[in-house]
């Protein structure tokens, strides 16, 4: 009973920090809310850290859950409406270094709530039909990524890391092009932590690491660069051999293999645009801006990305 109490004043709490104006865009699932923030809050925030936070602890860790809760729903307008919030969140995580690794993963994807509002803005309601929007094609979100990086500034610390680990991806028979998956996760920074538990340049989660044999404990090799791209890059290449197609093999580095083959097999499709309307928000976010950041950096298309015979 403490538990749900507590897990109900986490969503008072996170509504409040949330603009009002927003907030009535929000399609809120309140019993399913009770049922796990408080538990999420409890196995992937690192209290210790957080502490430093002082008045302002409560306040973040309700953001943090609200934006993973939305990150796995799969309405991307939702996304927008936590801009407002994040950008006052990030000065109050930057303050400490205990916290900061979370304001390094939290401006890599600030423009996430962005696109999402942009995305919102272009379509239009379905005559005749609630007030829900329709999905936004994956046609449309990619034409957007576009937009939204045709003016980006490389990364300052892209400048240190994308040469060297062009190639490790080249060593393990990975297009190097896709070392650009590093600017999307992290902003080439490779001490980025998100409230997932995901970490490093590329944003391994602890399962995923250790599969590929990095050590999540102290060391956690996660934090490693070259360590961290070379998992990557093996990863990568396991998942287009698997499904043979690189916006389905981004879409499970993001989402899941399974959650990715499931999908496939319920809907009898085999490409990503099928299926990208019921993946998780950030997925749907996640592989159209890898698409439009490789256009960016390197003029090229995921479809012109090739991979090196053994």
């Amino acid at each position: 009973m403490l538990r749900r109490v507590k897990a109900a004043l986490a969503i008072l709490i996170c509504s409040l920090a949330i603009s009002s104006a927003a907030a009535q865009e929000l399609e809120i699932d309140p019993d399913g809310i009770i049922q796990s923030v408080q538990e999420w809050i409890e196995d992937n925030l690192d209290p210790g850290a957080l502490d430093r936070l002082g008045v302002d602890k409560d306040r973040v860790q309700r953001f943090l859950a609200e934006v993973r809760r939305r990150f796995q729903g799969t309405y991307v307008y939702d996304l927008g409406a936590l801009k407002e919030t994040a950008v006052q969140i990030l000065p109050v995580l930057d303050q400490f270094e205990e916290t900061r690794p979370y304001a390094v993963w939290l401006r890599s994807h600030l423009d996430y709530f962005e696109v999402a509002q942009e995305l919102r803005r272009e379509v239009k309601p379905t005559p005749g039909k609630p007030p829900r929007l329709p999905d936004a094609t994956p046609v449309l979100q990619r034409s957007v990524w576009v937009k939204e990086l045709k003016d980006r500034s490389l990364p300052p610390l892209a400048e240190k890391y994308a040469a060297p680990l062009k190639e490790v991806f080249i060593t393990e028979k990975l297009p190097p092009e896709l070392v650009w998956v590093a600017e999307v996760e992290s902003s080439f920074d490779p001490t980025a932590r998100s409230p997932a538990g995901a970490a490093g340049l590329f944003q391994l989660m602890p399962v995923t690491a250790k599969s590929l044999n990095l050590s999540t404990s102290l060391p956690d090799e996660r934090l490693h660069p070259e360590k961290s791209a070379r998992a990557t890059a093996r990863y990568l290449r396991r998942l287009h051999a698997r499904f043979g197609d690189w916006r389905l093999a981004l879409a499970a580095y993001n989402a899941g293999e399974s959650r990715v083959e499931s999908l496939l097999k319920k809907s009898r499709e085999r490409s990503y645009d099928a299926i990208a309307g019921r993946l998780p928000s950030e997925t749907q976010m996640f592989v159209p801006k890898v698409e439009a950041t490789l256009r960016r950096r390197e003029g090229v298309t995921l479809d012109q990305l090739k991979v090196s015979a053994e």
